[in-house]
């Protein structure tokens, strides 16, 4: 029963905590508004078409990148099991937030006779080259935008606190909820991380996976993997920016900011980033001068339509899975 009942608080805190900051950020909203912009003349549906491939490709590279990561270690994954095990992780996170990373291992498991802890060892040296990439990416945007930052000070007279000016003070709230989330989630990680030590040949086969980079048989392939896998998330955003009138005048730069302070709002676990990620890229675009109500029809819309993208490659992964034969064990 408490188990239970500890399950069914993890399904629905994420949700609860999506669902009210999405309220207080369109609680006055007219949806009459949203409706014109997406059938009136704002908005061009040819570029958010464009975009939606760039969101298959960052998980078919993902899916590629890991087969790659499991074979130091013997494991002969496929890659359609690898690729459909990254669907339905995406996919399955909209429900439960982070449950995709075990669930994936265990599709590996399941149908290709994969070692559960080795595969979990090798997501956590993915995530830590990821980690990597987008603190990367981070400064190198902090970089590029210290000149725009500059000329906005000089010519507006805008200081730091003009723009911390700008929130409410629900606005600080959510902000200082969605820091308490982050932390929490990286306590919780580590709590599960500390049950697995409790097994010692399930803490070696995952300390083989940490360490398999080491080994793999093509590391410059693995690199081409990972730019692949964060050059198709930004184009996947990036692109939208052109659907738009009120945002395809912003440019490269200002979609890095908008990307980057995303990317660190999705770690809040909610289901699939909503709410902490409409919030944050709302405030970016406003920042950056696109009204109110444009800024949070842009995020409900695009949001919206990647989200439904991941759901439909769940739903197709499902189905492919249980097409596919499962290796005979050995």
């Amino acid at each position: 029963m408490k188990k239970t009942f500890g399950t069914l608080l993890k399904i629905l805190i994420p949700i609860v905590i999506a669902a009210i900051i999405l309220w207080w950020m369109y609680r006055d909203m007219e949806w009459q508004e949203i409706w014109d912009a997406v059938s009136g003349d704002k908005m061009n549906w040819t570029w958010m078409l464009l975009s939606l491939p760039f969101g298959v490709t960052a998980q078919v590279f993902r899916g590629l990148r890991w087969k790659l990561a499991l074979e130091p270690l013997g494991e002969k994954a496929r890659y359609g099991t690898c690729t459909n095990a990254i669907f339905l992780s995406y996919g399955s996170s909209l429900v439960v937030p982070r449950v995709g990373e075990l669930l994936r291992c265990g599709v590996l498991k399941r149908y290709d006779n994969v070692s559960f802890s080795r595969s979990v060892g090798t997501v956590v040296t993915e995530r830590c080259i990821d980690i990597l990439i987008i603190l990367l990416l981070s400064g190198v945007t902090v970089l590029l935008q210290i000149p725009v930052f500059t000329r906005i000070a000089n010519e507006t007279g805008v200081s730091l606190d003009s723009i911390l000016g700008k929130f409410s003070v629900t606005g600080y709230i959510v902000t200082f909820f969605c820091l308490v989330l982050i932390a929490f989630t990286g306590w919780w990680a580590s709590r599960k991380l500390n049950i697995l030590e409790r097994t010692k040949s399930m803490m070696k086969e995952l300390a083989e996976g940490l360490f398999s980079i080491r080994f793999i048989r093509s590391r410059f392939l693995f690199i081409v993997y990972s730019l692949g896998i964060w050059a198709s998330y930004f184009l996947h955003f990036y692109l939208t920016f052109y659907c738009f009138t009120y945002s395809e005048h912003l440019g490269l730069s200002v979609a890095l900011v908008a990307f980057v302070v995303g990317t660190f709002a999705v770690l809040v676990p909610t289901p699939n980033g909503a709410g902490p990620w409409h919030f944050a890229v709302k405030t970016v675009l406003v920042l950056y001068g696109i009204g109110q109500n444009d800024a949070v029809a842009f995020v409900l819309i695009v949001h919206t339509i990647q989200t439904a993208l991941v759901a439909l490659l769940g739903i197709y992964s499902c189905v492919a899975l249980e097409l596919t034969t499962k290796k005979p064990r050995v």
